[in-house]
């Protein structure tokens, strides 16, 4: 696990890596991270490591029990919940801030992010199916003049990441991310805000419904998602 952090401070180096190993299921939910083994491990003192299991807390990934330290969080159904409605609100709002603002290197950057998107689920590299799903939305909405509501939404994407692999665990499911993500691009290509943003809408609810059901074949509790209107 030791690695070369001399580029970065310590603690964004070691959360990054922790992160990455709670999304990709190296560290499941209820793992037990200690920090005199953590610190043993990165060869590092234990400050770095505290500040980057607290900064996973801030985001959702870890909690902190008394006399147990961090344990990786459980999957949520009120946390999905939460992040896909607040998802829905928002990200069809930047959508329709950004679409009339896009220009030529905009469009390439979705085709790149896309075309890398594609490779990964065609490989099934579990690792990056989150980051390029976020990368992907992020820059749906990188002209927008809202930089609160981008700020919100790359954490709210950032939270998703590790529902976001779990959602994208069929065939089917990464087949219809990669179709829906191509359409979004023909869309904002031909200027049709309306028919982009209902479809951006649609994109996210699917995903929502597909994690609720997911949940629930492995009997994780919490509140149902609202009816759909």
């Amino acid at each position: 696990m030791k690695t070369n952090l001399k580029h970065r401070t310590l603690s964004s180096a070691i959360l990054d890596q922790l992160r990455q190993a709670i999304l990709d299921g190296s560290h499941p939910a209820g793992t037990q991270l200690r920090q005199d083994a953590l610190a043993e491990a990165y060869g590092v003192s234990r400050i770095p490591v505290r500040e980057a299991l607290f900064q996973l807390e801030a985001e959702g990934l870890v909690r902190m029990v008394p006399q147990k330290g961090a344990i990786v969080s459980d999957l949520s159904v009120d946390e999905i919940n939460d992040v896909f409605e607040l998802r829905r609100m928002l990200e069809p709002r930047l959508l329709e801030a950004s679409l009339p603002r896009f220009v030529g290197e905009d469009f390439a950057r979705l085709d790149a992010i896309q075309a890398r998107f594609v490779g990964a689920t065609l490989a099934h590299d579990v690792s990056s199916w989150g980051l390029l799903n976020a990368d992907f939305h992020m820059a749906l909405y990188a002209p927008a003049p809202l930089p609160r509501s981008r700020q919100i939404v790359a954490a709210l994407l950032q939270t998703s990441d590790r529902y976001t692999r779990l959602q994208l665990s069929t065939p089917e499911a990464m087949e219809r991310a990669r179709t829906e993500h191509a359409a979004l691009i023909a869309l904002c290509r031909a200027g049709k805000a309306e028919e982009a943003c209902h479809l951006l809408d649609a994109h996210i609810g699917t995903v929502h419904t597909e994690l609720l059901q997911v949940i629930a074949r492995r009997g994780v509790a919490g509140r149902p998602a609202p009816a759909e209107a």
